[in-house]
């Protein structure tokens, strides 16, 4: 009898061994003996005070099992999506959700929990980080949130919601994903290809071949997207991919899938649901239900961020378009913008992707930012061969101490696939834990979209991919460098929302020094270096059009709060209606009128960034002043980096980080340094 590979959940999972029909029977056992291990720990506490390592570790025990279960499944429909898998996901979901909108709404469980935290210390920013405590509390925040104290019938109507949004997410990002996937551009002519890099045509060409085709076949990923909009000369080509790009799974494509894959529905209905989950909790609406787990305090104080950067940046990035014009001879659609703009950065700085990415193979890549990793923390990444993955492509590394100790692990998923989702994120796989004599090491995964090696081309990446990678390397460490042995506040866990960007935007400082780019550096064919003279430049340019990339975050920061501070049930939510407002207060480039970037707006639609896409800028703000702690100090001065690691990365969701954040830099953090850090001057 073949045993189900999602049930060994003790070791590494067995990814390759992972089938479709493995899934649902994995996951209605898990639930079933969970529900079982529950029951048993609730007449244990009837019997006797409750204590913390009696009633609250077990339930710890379970969340940890189901995620070990779950996880693998969550993971690879991203990576390896197919429609066998799809359905068993899919069919899963409600079921997930019916189980966390039970053990939430317990009335029992809130109880114990009640009682526990009787026994336990208070924290407070002097006697702070208390693992046992912060467990607690953050559980019994989580009651109220999810409608513990409701009526009976408010309850039943609270969880029916929460497995359909549940599901609508899922659909939502499974039609972003196949309106990506159904669309392509057979081109013929090579005359309409000049100035697409090489890399890009060799793909294309390989598709050509793979489907028995002439000439070049583009599909709608990113890498692939970035490079025709930045580099190709026929305009119309640019509006072409533009168009494609900014109208997947929406109402306004032109490729005959529009009904199949459009998500105007599904936007409208996941508006609605959330707002009656925040009215069914006693919020007015769905952004006050976010922010009520955030480091922000209202969205009153998140507007008022927002728009002080706004007013600050937006003459910059108002100045920054009419040099472009003016560069350009002309006015710029949309579709300009990025070509237009690596000619003006070519001409001012000498410096172009192009130029840079035979500079930056992945490989030298990574032995550069695992150089920055040893001298930061005295740790080194080990490859260790012989692991279980989903791709061919897929390497396992272990994070080794001086002495030997293994603190955890990743996997690296670095190259685009038309099975994957596009972009790029850190996920746990495995939580540290250390209870109840179960010990696990934590282990991440690490997935990117970058272009694939070809031929004998490695895969070579621009700048931007650098900055990509060293970002979601950040999360990794944060999630790898716990020291909190509680699995629901170790690592990333139980870290505001608000804040979890901040050591991933902080490592992103890294790939602009000189000393790093030098170790990250060295032509894919010869071995030369960057050449001093490429990497002044490439520094140099860090600031450009600086605030137009500021005032384009704000928008999307912007949009997102108020479409949730904001929706009427009465009226319904008119997207786009909100998006022409927040434009005209921010924007400075004008969109044609059949964008519909919402329609793939997953971060807020299928991902965890509803009513908080601030976040990015909030712990921006954080980031470029802890940086401005390290460029005091040194970058690779060990005090600092000794501080930044105890104080910010090892204490997962066991502190304040307002409390923390203090402890690392002495102060409260200073919105200056980012100014500083994009060049603009207020």
């Amino acid at each position: 009898m073949e045993t189900n590979p999602l049930l060994a959940a003790d070791r590494l999972p067995e990814f390759s061994a992972i089938k479709p029909e493995h899934v649902e029977p994995a996951l209605t056992d898990t639930l079933k003996a969970n529900r079982a291990r529950l029951e048993t720990v609730l007449a244990d506490a009837e019997s006797r005070a409750p204590d913390f390592t009696s009633s609250i570790v077990p339930l710890e025990e379970l969340g940890d099992r189901l995620g070990r279960i779950w996880g693998p499944v969550v993971h690879l429909h991203a990576v390896m999506d197919s429609p066998e898998l799809r359905t068993a996901y899919n069919n899963c979901l409600p079921l997930l959700s019916r189980y966390q909108t039970e053990l939430a709404q317990d009335t029992r469980l809130w109880r114990l929990y009640q009682r526990v935290s009787e026994t336990l210390p208070d924290e407070t920013a002097e006697a702070p980080g208390n693992p046992a405590s912060s467990v607690v509390n953050h559980a019994l925040r989580d009651f109220h949130l999810a409608g513990v104290d409701l009526p009976e019938d408010r309850k039943q109507r609270f969880k029916a919601v929460v497995e359909e949004l549940a599901q609508l997410g899922a659909r939502f990002d499974q039609n972003v994903l196949d309106a990506m996937a159904a669309w392509s551009a057979h081109e013929t002519d090579a005359a309409r290809l000049a100035g697409i890099p090489a890399w890009a045509l060799e793909q294309a060409a390989q598709n050509a071949q793979d489907n028995a085709l002439d000439g070049w076949l583009f599909r709608l990923d990113q890498p692939t997207f970035v490079a025709i909009v930045t580099h190709a000369e026929n305009r119309d080509l640019r509006e072409h991919f533009y168009r494609a790009w900014m109208t997947r799974a929406s109402d306004r494509t032109d490729d005959g899938f529009t009904e199949k894959f459009d998500n105007t529905a599904i936007i409208d209905r996941i508006l609605k649901l959330r707002h009656e989950v925040a009215g069914l909790i006693g919020f007015d609406h769905f952004a006050a239900f976010s922010l009520a787990s955030k480091m922000a305090d209202s969205v009153t104080d998140v507007i008022g961020f927002l728009t002080d950067l706004a007013e600050k940046s937006r003459a910059t990035a108002r100045a920054e378009l009419t040099e472009l014009e003016r560069f350009a001879g002309a006015p710029l659609s949309a579709w300009d913008i990025a070509y237009w703009a690596e000619k003006l950065r070519e001409e001012r700085y000498s410096v172009s992707d192009e130029q840079l990415r035979p500079y930056l193979p992945l490989e030298r890549v990574l032995d550069g930012m695992f150089e920055v990793l040893h001298r930061l923390y005295g740790l080194t990444a080990r490859q260790l061969d012989g692991v279980n993955v989903w791709h061919e492509d897929v390497r396992y590394f272990e994070l080794v101490q001086a002495d030997g100790t293994v603190v955890g692990g990743f996997y690296t998923d670095l190259f685009t696939r038309p099975d994957k989702r596009s972009g790029a994120w850190m996920d746990e796989c495995i939580n540290r834990k250390n209870i109840a004599g179960q010990r696990a090491r934590p282990v991440a995964h690490l997935v990117c979209n970058f272009a694939a090696p070809t031929g004998d081309r490695p895969s070579l990446l621009t700048h931007n991919d650098v900055l990509t990678l060293f970002h979601e390397f950040g999360h990794t460490l944060h999630h790898l460098l716990t020291r909190v042995d509680y699995p629901s506040v170790s690592g990333v866990n139980g870290v505001p929302w608000d804040a979890v960007e901040l050591p991933s935007q902080f490592m992103e400082n890294f790939t602009w020094e000189p000393a790093v780019l030098r170790m990250l550096s060295g032509h894919y064919a010869t071995g030369e270096p960057l050449p001093d003279e490429l990497l002044d430049k490439l520094q140099a340019s860090r600031t450009f059009h600086a605030g137009l990339s500021m005032v384009r975050q704000l928008e999307l920061a912007l949009f997102d709060l108020r479409l949730h501070a904001e929706y009427d049930p009465e009226t319904g939510g008119d997207i786009y209606a909100l998006l022409a407002d927040v434009r005209r207060q921010v924007a400075v480039i004008e969109q044609p009128d059949y964008n519909r970037f919402p329609h793939a707006f997953s971060h807020i639609f299928a991902g965890g960034y509803a009513a908080g896409y601030y976040s990015y800028k909030w712990a921006e703000v954080l980031a470029a002043d802890a940086w401005s702690a390290f460029k005091e100090r040194g970058i690779f001065d060990p005090t600092v980096a000794a501080q930044f690691r105890t104080e910010i990365l090892e204490i997962g969701g066991t502190r304040k980080i307002s409390d923390a954040y203090r402890a690392f830099r002495g102060r409260p953090p200073r919105i200056e340094p980012l100014l500083a850090q994009s060049g603009i001057t207020s």
